[in-house]
């Protein structure tokens, strides 16, 4: 509010009491009153009052012109006639001119009637004689002596000039002054004269005018003679100072009305005042035009009196003919002679709309820009993008709106800022989203809005209105800056030429005259390699002669090389002191060279951050989405090794940079391509520059890729944004090679290679990412803000930003003011000469003698910007402060152009030596062509700091850690180089407004990031909980910026003061309290204390200015407060990536300076102009759209990706203009910010690639040695049905995965029971034990699995659908439910032969079943029951068999069987009925054995009929779990042979091998089941085994359904239900054997499987149901304890075993006294063992005379269970008893059936069930203690 109220005073006092527009007074105060009433904080506009209503009358623009478009004589002081309009004499001379020509409307002009009979046609007088130029430029006219030919314009007919001869007397002089009053006149046409009035004068030829006539206003042009002698329009006459004579052109329009814009969606509609003034209409409404967009505010620029800059003139793009692209060609215009040497100025034509003329003569002095061009085209947007825009056609803005639009945006720049196309399209955006429908401005009204909207830029922007062409004012413009001296006129900024012409509409176009703007737009046209081709140019050529001759003395006025020469003699062969002493200690200067420091040994340690392992992994990850994406493109199963190429730009420090990194990571030798003592000397192999050797080196690697096609290779393209030109239109561009990396990288070798990846690594990857990118936006891997090494945090480029908030007196990113100065002044002086010469040549004066200024001529000081000085005095004292060992610090100077790099480093060299500080700090040329080059003694020193062996050379910027130095980095981009931590500042001074792309800019600063130490900083909240009174003066609360900082007292620090000081990047103070905190990832400041603290610490350090006192040698140049001991000690720079043995100092930002153009881009200076973000991502792309959505620098790497994608199109001689649709699949892009670890990630990137792929070839299988029952002798191949049944029978379950299971009770229990019955019963589950085993050629896989031999048996064909599957109903009835049963089959149409289908092909009638003499190769067909695992199962057993034919049948659940077809469309599946969506594996088995018995009855039938025996078809199916992987064939070696003591041996044998072999065995249907061992490493070691044996099989057998048709799998049971079935087979008398010399491994899968169910309860929501334990799984019936929501079954087994101890207290660890548990085995826990006995008759038991029970189980007990069979056992006084059945009726009928209360008590309380509800039919069970 105070701005605003501040704005309008100054308004007022400008015209208040002297305007006499009652209705301009009116609407003014209407506008102050409305602005004072509004809360909002700026006044609203009034222009749109006064100039956008309808017509009234009739007009035209001359007549509304105002009385205030006057030209400022240049003698004048400029401020305040531009600022506060005229000077009271000048108001008062206009107040006595005509009161018509005021602001109000037009008032018809009351004139008398024509005369009878005369002529009133426009263009002829009265008399009838034509007066048009175009008729009488040839005539001859005679002009009487004292007269001058003028042309009057008739606003009927603007297109038209008529011919007047009007006395000189009453016309103006050169200077608009003079002019008598009055008018004296002849009429050319019909040659009346003495025309005494203008009046009279306007009447006779016809002006017919709605005004008063005024001859100001109609008289417009003296009229000429051309080369021809034709008459022709020439200058403006100067009416009353409107221009000067040399500027006839401009119109400076200055209104007093002060527009000040809010936001365009504000209209303002008030209504009229409420005393109306004449010209007010009553019914007028108040549109608001639709240019309303929020811009900043601005300073009022003045003209400046002095003489105006000239600007250079780089060589012409085009010799001759200049011819603008974008717009179509027009008239000519001829550039005058010497416009540069004449104007100063170098103008610059922005294009607008409309058609701009050919330029010929001196093109070399003016450019044409197309910079804006298509913020105009707003007509061509697709109705696509603008719906994406949110805008329809009907909002586009119209040409008149588009003027005055530009007009607002260049009246609103800065000073020192230029037009930004990025910014502008932001506005036009703004303006069509917020005035979708402005009004229509009239051709009348168009110039003077412009002329109002150009009136706020205090004359820095003025309007030309031309009514024939562009052309015509351009010409005229043009020629009037080469009129007269330059020092004499004033020119705007900006002149924008308006046409308003009837013919072609409107156009227009911008002339740029500012001398910063003009120059800054012109060099900013050039591409980085074009401006480098005219600095080598003018170096080349001489041009620069003046400009170094300037700089041959210095800013005193003396000879700076005879100074430094006098200083040279003066020392004698005496240098300063290079470390432990100070700039005025002197030794000798081989004393100097011969000083070595301490040794610091220390060895490398490369470190992986969390950061660069979660990049790497995340990197893996993509990889394994392209294998698994189906598309064929990468078949990670066929790769054994891994071997990578590092592309890098052509940089030989980046090359052994990169090698280093790969020396430190040891992953030559971790991939196995390279042993230990060959790695060293080979890493710079892997390494190869893009450069004019890569072809061969290229053609080398190619060679090795299709060599070895099981390696999978990695084309690491590093920095792959540097050089992005296409091979087509590749060149040699400042010695350096370009188009090479599309050459290589897009080649068509590469492209197609399939066992090749490309890893593209960038740090600014937005030229990677437009509409063509060749990289899928899946395929990109951004590095995560989210992730910071331990004690560091990363330090950004939005870090420097957020920097500026800090507060501090010397912020670490900073604009070096009094450079800027310096810089203007020079660019006065050398227009010709581009600006990055003239910052050089004033860069290396700046460090000349600021070295002078500490050495030998400390007067040169106030001459030194503070910025340089600081910088040079860091660099000079560092290396002699205490404990500094002559470490100090390296300061960076960016020079792009190599010849003035190398004059940089001559000079410096040169100066440095004469003032005897070559033995104080180095001066490095860093040149990416060459390698780094150092004096010997700096190189000693390295050494002594390092502890190398005498041949080390530093090769890299980090070798340099701690060399105080000047590295002077030259070339066209920084390439990616590491720089020490040393490094402290950063001089980018260079970097101008020739950098206006955000990679040019931002790969810059990119130079300065890194990673930071956290120091001792404590976090905010912590600090705050732990230790509130703690002081400021705390120094675990302080950060410092000194690398170096020594460990001294506070005191100490604070003492030291110089002039210096106030430069210096002093950070914290102990005046102000400051925490650090991690924001967005990034360092952000957070100042703690009040504002009084603040401007203490301001005060302090003026105070401390003012005290040109000598610094100690312990000062810091950097803290002024002591660094805490414990920060010492940090990890080094991640970036870095390895560290030394020695303590680290702290690692702090570095300060970085820059020129004015980039600091305001990166700074966002207050707000007026937009970010580094904002602008085009690369000089490579461009904008696809006119217009886009505003970039939200908020956008992380994958929005940021999608936004580049949509709104950028690579250019044509981009590498991706001709990219294929389609990206490429096996290439992906690493992106992070610079400096951050990338390389680092992608070298752990390889290891872990390079671990998976030998992990996809390897498998956790279970390794768990089972209890062995005995040592056998021989092997025979296969078991004799004879001897098998004298084997003794083995009824204990030896495999480890029981071993929390129920021990079964035998006569010989092993031995190892003991121990294993040590099992709590509520421990949790050990984690048992695996072993990771190489996959072999007959592995069974997952889906993950992708080959080309198996690709056809695992994945679907893409021809065939889904619906190729047919679904087929197979109805029983089983004898063990009692009911028919219902399966589906779903069989793919290439599986149908297996199965018998009716004569109509639709009926399934049975599964074809082979004979038991049938050759063919595998029997048995084999069924998987699998749960939950349809991706991780090992369903793919192509391999295992070889490939051979077989019939393979997955059973699921009905709720999991899409899951199963998607994953498994060729296989067969067997879905289970809907009632078994929540059994158990038991039920899966008991269908599939019910199905194979009812099939097998089926076959022989239908094979009966065909003549075939009913024994002779095949009755065996095999029955094998989903994590069956591998089969091992052992054979034990001859005892006589020399390796017997080696063991047997192991061969890995396929499925097909094993199944082949079993079915072979001799008499193979006697047998019930056939199965293998399980594999452990034991087998390996252990002598051989009994070659079978009979004893419990699992996992995987080969089921005989003939024989144990009358033996079934419990359907109900969720564990042991095998173990269950082998004992009723056993006692059955069936036949079980098991091949020992098989074994079979099982693959550790974690997912899926017969997992446990969540219990939880039915029908209330808990918070953590893992509260529910085992105990309350049962309960009392009829109680109200909380229901659960799991199968009674599964409550029951999981109560079962975890409470033995409470239903069988007596069975608790007594393996003499086992429970007894008829016709069934369940698991009642570790601690117990059962003792199982059936009560079939004729069946086979354990002999029990004399075994006396400690417990008795009845489980589900059927009819053969009789009260007289219990009376044959014995048990022990207090022995328990459990009876488990299906409801409480049954339990009753059971107890009473079995006479149970006979020799059992029961009790009403020992009455439990499973606690579930009803519907869930729980199962009951009683308990009783025998008596």
């Amino acid at each position: 509010m105070e701005l605003r109220i501040n704005r309008i005073a100054v308004m007022g006092n400008s015209y208040a009491g002297q305007l006499k527009s009652a209705r301009f007074e009116e609407a003014l105060h209407n506008s102050i009153e409305a602005s004072l009433r509004s809360s909002s904080g700026d006044p609203q506009p009034i222009f749109t009052q006064l100039y956008l209503e309808p017509d009234q009358y009739p007009g035209n623009m001359e007549d509304i012109k105002p009385k205030m478009d006057l030209s400022l004589p240049c003698a004048e002081p400029p401020g305040q006639d531009l600022l506060m309009g005229r000077t009271s004499t000048q108001l008062e001379d206009l107040e006595e001119e005509d009161d018509s020509d005021s602001s109000t409307p037009p008032l018809p002009y009351l004139q008398g009637p024509t005369p009878d009979g005369c002529c009133t046609m426009d263009g002829f007088c009265q008399a009838g004689k034509d007066l048009r130029l175009v008729s009488m430029a040839t005539e001859p006219i005679e002009v009487p002596a004292g007269f001058e030919l003028v042309g009057a314009k008739s606003p009927s007919i603007p297109e038209h000039i008529l011919v007047c001869a009007v006395d000189r007397r009453f016309l103006p002089d050169e200077n608009g002054k003079n002019a008598l009053l009055g008018f004296s006149g002849n009429c050319v046409g019909c040659g009346e004269k003495g025309f005494r009035y203008f009046t009279e004068f306007s009447n006779h030829i016809n002006l017919k005018l709605a005004t008063q006539p005024k001859k100001q206003k109609h008289l417009k042009y003296y009229l000429v003679k051309n080369s021809h002698g034709a008459l022709c329009k020439g200058p403006l006459i100067c009416w009353k100072g409107e221009m000067s004579h040399s500027v006839p052109l401009f119109f400076f329009v200055n209104t007093f009305c002060l527009i000040v814009l809010k936001d365009f969606s504000s209209a303002m509609t008030s209504g009229p005042p409420k005393k109306r003034h004449r010209g007010w209409h009553p019914s007028s409404t108040v549109p608001v035009p639709p240019t309303a967009v929020p811009v900043p505010a601005i300073r009022p620029i003045v003209c400046p009196t002095g003489p105006v800059l000239t600007l250079p003139t780089p060589q012409p793009l085009v010799a001759g003919l200049v011819q603008p692209q974008p717009v179509t060609a027009g008239e000519t215009v001829v550039v005058p002679d010497n416009l540069l040497s004449t104007s100063g100025v170098r103008p610059v034509v922005l294009i607008g709309l409309g058609t701009l003329p050919y330029f010929y003569g001196n093109v070399g002095d003016i450019v044409v820009s197309p910079l804006l061009v298509s913020c105009f085209k707003g007509s061509q947007l697709t109705e696509k993008t603008l719906a994406g825009l949110g805008l329809t056609s009907s909002q586009l803005l119209s040409v008149d709106t588009m003027i005055l639009l530009t007009l607002q945006y260049l009246a609103r720049l800065g000073p020192e800022q230029i037009p930004l196309r990025e910014e502008f399209e932001q506005i036009v955006l703004k303006a069509m989203l917020v005035c979708p429908e402005g009004p229509s401005i009239s051709p009348a009204q168009l110039p003077w809005l412009a002329r109002l909207e150009a009136s706020v830029s205090g004359g820095s922007v003025q309007v030309l209105v031309s009514h024939n062409s562009l052309g015509e004012g351009i010409s005229e413009s043009l020629r009037s800056l080469c009129d007269g001296p330059p020092h004499q006129r004033c020119l705007p900024t900006y002149l924008v030429i308006v046409c308003a012409s009837k013919m072609t509409g409107n156009e227009f176009c911008v002339l740029v005259l500012g001398k910063y703007q003009a120059r800054a737009l012109a060099e900013g046209m050039l591409t980085t390699n074009e401006f480098l081709k005219e600095i080598s140019y003018e170096l080349i050529t001489g041009k620069v002669s003046v400009l170094a001759s300037h700089f041959k003395t210095t800013s005193l006025g003396d000879n700076l090389d005879k100074q430094l020469l006098r200083y040279q003699r003066r020392r004698k062969g005496q240098v300063i002191q290079p470390f432990q002493g100070d700039v005025t200690d002197h030794i000798h200067s081989q004393e100097a060279a011969s000083m070595v420091p301490a040794s610091e040994s220390g060895d490398e340690v490369f470190q992986i951050h969390p950061p660069q392992l979660s990049v790497a992994r995340s990197l893996l990850s993509q990889v394994c989405s392209i294998a698994d994406s189906g598309s064929q493109s990468l078949d990670l199963g066929r790769f054994c090794k891994v071997d990578f190429l590092v592309l890098v730009p052509p940089s030989h420090v980046l090359v052994n940079q990169t090698a280093q990194r790969i020396r430190q990571s040891g992953v030559l030798v971790d991939l196995g391509i390279e042993d230990a003592s060959s790695a060293h000397q080979r890493s710079d192999k892997y390494v190869v520059r893009l450069d004019g050797d890569v072809h061969a080196k290229m053609e080398a690697f190619m060679r090795k890729v299709k060599q070895n096609p099981y390696t999978l290779f990695v084309l690491i393209h590093d920095n792959s944004h540097v050089d992005l030109t296409s091979a087509l239109s590749g060149s040699v561009c400042n010695g350096e090679l370009q188009g090479l990396a599309d050459r290589v990288v897009n080649c068509q070798e590469v492209l197609e290679a399939m066992n090749l990846l490309v890893l593209q690594v960038s740090c600014f990857p937005f030229t990677l990412q437009t509409r063509q990118s060749r990289i899928s936006v899946h395929n990109e891997v951004h590095w995560p803000g989210e992730l910071s090494p331990k004690e560091q945090v990363y330090f950004g480029l939005r870090s420097y930003s957020r920097s500026l908030q800090w507060g501090v007196a010397s912020p670490i990113l900073r604009c070096d003011d009094a450079f800027e100065k310096m810089v203007n002044t020079l660019l006065e002086r050398h227009p010709h000469l581009h600006s990055m010469v003239i910052r050089s040549y004033l860069l290396i004066q700046q460090y000349t003698e600021a070295m002078m200024a500490l050495t030998s001529s400390p007067s040169l000081r106030d001459h030194i910007t503070p910025e340089t000085l600081a910088m040079v005095e860091d660099l000079i004292s560092a290396p002699g402060r205490e404990r500094s060992q002559g470490r100090g610090h390296m300061l960076l100077v960016r020079v792009p152009s190599l010849q003035l790099a190398m004059l940089a480093r001559e000079r410096l060299e040169d100066v440095r030596d004469k003032l005897g500080l070559q033995f104080c700090f180095a001066v490095v040329l860093g040149s990416p062509a060459t390698e780094l080059s150092l004096a010997q003694h700096f190189t000693n020193r390295l050494m002594a700091w390092r502890a190398e062996s005498e041949d080390w050379v530093p090769h890299t910027y980090e070798d340099l850690e701690g060399l105080p130095c000047i590295v002077i980095l030259t070339g066209k981009d920084p390439l990616g180089e590491t720089f020490p931590r040393s490094l402290k500042y950063c001089d980018l001074r260079l970097i101008d407004s020739s950098y206006l792309t955000r990679t040019a800019l931002e790969q810059e600063v990119g130079l300065a990031c890194s990673y930071v130490s956290l120091g001792g900083v404590q976090d905010p909240h912590r600090h705050q909980d732990t230790d509130k009174t703690s002081s400021p003066q705390d120094p675990d609360l302080d950060l410092h910026m000194d690398m170096e900082r020594p460990q001294s007292n506070g005191s100490a620090a604070t003492r030291g003061s110089g002039r210096s000081m106030e430069n210096r990047p002093v950070i914290f103070t102990e005046q102000a309290e400051f925490n650090l905190v991690q924001l967005d990832h990034e360092l952000l400041w957070i100042m703690c204390s009040d504002d009084v603290t603040v401007k203490k610490e301001c005060d302090s350090m003026g105070s401390a200015v003012a005290q040109p006192t000598k610094a100690p040698p312990s000062f810091c140049s950097s803290a002024t407060s002591s660094s805490s001991p414990s920060s010492s000690n940090q990890r080094p720079s991640q970036s870095t990536q390895c560290g030394r043995g020695r303590k680290s100092p702290p690692v702090f930002p570095r300060t970085v300076i820059l020129s004015r153009a980039a600091y305001s881009l990166l700074a966002g200076e207050s707000g007026s102009q937009l970010s580094s973000f904002s602008l085009l991502p690369h000089a490579d792309v461009s904008w696809s759209s006119p217009l886009r959505p505003d970039f939200n620098p908020n956008l992380q790497g994958a929005e940021q990706s999608l936004f580049y994608r949509q709104w950028t199109i690579a250019r044509q001689h981009h590498a991706d203009h001709e990219a294929p649709p389609v990206p490429h699949p096996r290439r992906l892009l690493l992106s992070g910010p610079p400096q951050v670890g990338k390389t680092g990630a992608y070298l752990q990137f390889l290891r872990i690639l390079f671990r998976m792929l030998i992990r996809l070839l390897e498998v956790d299988v279970y390794d768990e040695e089972e209890l062995e029952e005995g040592e056998g002798q021989s092997c025979p191949q296969w078991p004799d049905i004879e001897e098998i049944p004298k084997l003794p029978v083995d009824l204990f379950p030896r495999d480890p995965k029981f071993r929390r299971a129920s021990a079964v009770y035998t006569a010989k229990m092993p031995n190892g029971l003991k121990g294993q019955q040590q099992i709590k019963p509520n421990q949790m589950p050990v984690k048992r034990q695996t072993v990771s085993i190489r996959l072999s050629m007959f592995a069974a896989h997952n889906a993950f699995h992708h080959c080309e031999q198996c690709h056809h048996y695992g994945e679907a064909n893409p021809a065939t659908q889904l619906s190729e599957c047919t679904f087929h109903a197979f109805t029983f009835c089983s004898s063990m439910l009692g009911e028919e049963v219902q399966l589906h089959f779903i069989i793919p149409k290439a599986k149908e032969h297996h199965f018998v289908f009716s004569q109509q092909g639709s009926h399934l009638e049975s599964m074809r079943l082979p004979l038991v003499f049938d050759p063919s190769l595998v029997k048995s067909p084999i069924f998987t029951p699998t749960t939950g695992r349809q991706e991780h199962g090992l369903l793919n057993i192509f391999h295992a068999m070889e490939g051979a034919a077989h019939l393979h049948i997955l059973v699921v659940k009905q709720y999991e069987m899409q899951h199963y077809r998607k994953y498994w469309p060729n296989h067969i599946l067997l879905v289970l009925p809907a009632m078994f969506n929540s059994a158990g594996v038991g039920a899966a088995r008991f269908m599939i054995k019910e199905l194979s018995y009812h099939n097998l009855e089926l076959e022989r039938n239908r094979l009966e009929e065909q003549g075939v025996k009913r024994q002779d078809v095949w009755p065996f199916i095999v029955m094998m779990d989903d994590s069956c992987v591998l089969w091992n064939a052992h054979q034990p070696q001859d005892s006589n042979s020399e390796v017997a003591e080696a063991g047997p041996s192991l061969t890995n044998v396929s499925l097909k091998t094993v199944l082949q072999h079993m079915e072979a065995t001799p008499k193979i249907s006697l047998y019930a089941m056939c199965g293998t061992r399980k594999w452990s490493s034991a087998l390996a070691r252990r002598p051989p085994s009994a070659p079978f044996s009979r004893c419990h099989l699992h996992d995987f057998v080969m089921l005989n359904v003939d024989l144990t048709q009358n033996v079934q799998y419990d359907l109900n049971r969720y564990s042991c239900e095998e173990v269950d079935f082998n004992l009723r087979a056993n006692s059955s008398g069936l036949l079980l054997c098991r091949f020992n010399h098989f074994s079979l491994m099982k693959k550790h899968i974690p997912f899926g499987g017969h997992k446990d169910f969540l219990v939880k309860p039915k029908l209330v929501v808990m918070e953590n149901p893992a509260l529910i334990s085992p105990s309350q799984y049962v309960c009392a019936p009829d109680s109200e304890q909380t229901l659960l929501a799991a199968p009674a079954q599964f409550l029951l087994e999981k109560f079962l075993q975890s409470c033995s101890h409470r239903l069988f207290p007596k069975a608790i660890q007594n393996r003499t006294n086992p429970v007894l548990s008829i016709d069934s085995y369940l698991n009642i826990g570790p601690e117990v063992s059962v003792c199982y006995v059936s009560s079939r008759p004729h069946s086979t038991n354990l002999d029990h005379q004399g075994l006396v029970f400690s417990g008795l189980m009845l489980y589900l007990c059927d009819s053969f269970v009789v009260s007289g069979l219990l009376k044959n056992f014995h048990f022990l006084k207090g022995a328990t008893l459990c009876v488990i059945c299906q409801d409480r009726n049954s339990l009753r009928q059971t107890i009473v059936r079995l006479e149970l209360e006979d020799e059992w008590q029961f009790r009403l309380r020992d009455e439990f069930q499973t606690a579930n509800c009803s519907e869930d039919r729980p199962l009951y069970f009683l308990t009783g203690r025998h008596v």
